[in-house]
């Protein structure tokens, strides 16, 4: 996939949870509910769906039943999940977190990023809690760094070199959380070692 492939593929997927945010009302934002799940599994989560749609239900401010109610919100989840935790674990290091592409002003976009670092600051804490004093010094320093990030202002003016301090920050959380995920999960066994089930 070349990189243009990539980038509108990332943004049809962004609108594809927008659009499923707006026609449920939700409160919170997409990159952030990703955030949240992307910090869970990096941090060595594996979510079953009943949880995980609980989760979706309370971020998005819906009722519990919702997931069962609503034709979309289920599969959609269910796929998200499957999708960014095969993204996480890719060895092409593919994966991207959920953000808006440039097509959305830089404030949407830098507003979106800190979501996303926000949530997954909150999955992480979710899953490792105190065990993440315990992580490796370099693994610390990135944590501290993710909270500085999730506190940037969102009154950016757009310019050239604001532009470019967007792409610089949204690569450093995109390569930090995949050194996250590689910390705290065992590498994939190849298929093959798997027993087979008669």
């Amino acid at each position: 996939m070349s990189e243009t492939d990539n980038s509108a593929a990332r943004a049809a997927e962004f609108e594809r949870w927008a659009n499923l945010f707006t026609a449920h009302k939700a409160f919170s934002h997409p990159s952030e509910l990703h955030g949240v799940l992307c910090g869970q599994l990096a941090a060595g989560a594996r979510i079953d769906e009943p949880r995980w749609l609980a989760m979706v239900c309370e971020h998005m401010g819906l009722a519990d039943e919702a997931a069962a109610e609503s034709e979309d919100l289920a599969p959609f989840m269910h796929c998200a999940y499957g999708n960014t935790l095969n993204q996480l674990q890719s060895t092409d290091l593919s994966f991207q977190p959920l953000l808006p592409d440039d097509d959305y002003a830089i404030e949407q976009r830098l507003e979106a990023l800190v979501a996303w670092v926000r949530g997954f600051l909150e999955g992480m804490a979710l899953e490792a809690g105190a065990s993440l004093g315990q992580a490796p010094e370099e693994i610390r320093e990135l944590i501290e760094d993710l909270v500085a990030i999730s506190q940037l202002s969102e009154d950016e003016e757009s310019d050239d070199e604001s532009e470019q301090q967007l792409l610089e920050i949204t690569e450093y959380v995109r390569l930090g959380a995949l050194a996250v995920f590689t910390e705290f999960n065992e590498p994939e066994k190849p298929a093959a070692d798997k027993p087979t089930l008669h």
